[in-house]
């Protein structure tokens, strides 16, 4: 649900989520998030960002690739995700999450 809170604050204009790592490969978790934001989850065919922008930074350094757009043109899309739930659903669940996290703030009061 905190992508639901952060995705405003974002300075990205896209209309669409790009996921990494290894919790995207969790099909169940990547259409939750495209329910809560209402937006597209792309989901690349290779998750792990991390270590292909060494190598395609390690490639330029080299010049197995000639630029960054031929670097760009790596990327493709393994699966997106569409939202599935309707705005009334969406208010009710996203209300649900605001009405849990103000009562965990009780929780962490000091006795």
């Amino acid at each position: 649900y905190a992508v639901y809170d952060v995705r405003p604050a974002s300075p990205a204009k896209s209309s669409a989520l790009k996921v990494d790592g290894g919790a995207c490969a969790n099909n169940f978790l990547m259409q939750v998030q495209a329910d809560l934001t209402d937006a597209p989850v792309l989901r690349p065919r290779c998750v792990e960002t991390t270590a292909m922008g060494a190598a395609y930074l390690a490639g330029l350094a080299v010049g197995y690739w000639k630029n960054k757009e031929e670097v760009i043109r790596n990327w493709a899309i393994d699966r997106n995700f569409l939202p599935e739930i309707e705005e009334e659903e969406r208010r009710k669940k996203i209300n649900g999450w605001n009405r849990a996290v103000k009562y965990a703030y009780g929780w962490a009061k000091e006795e």
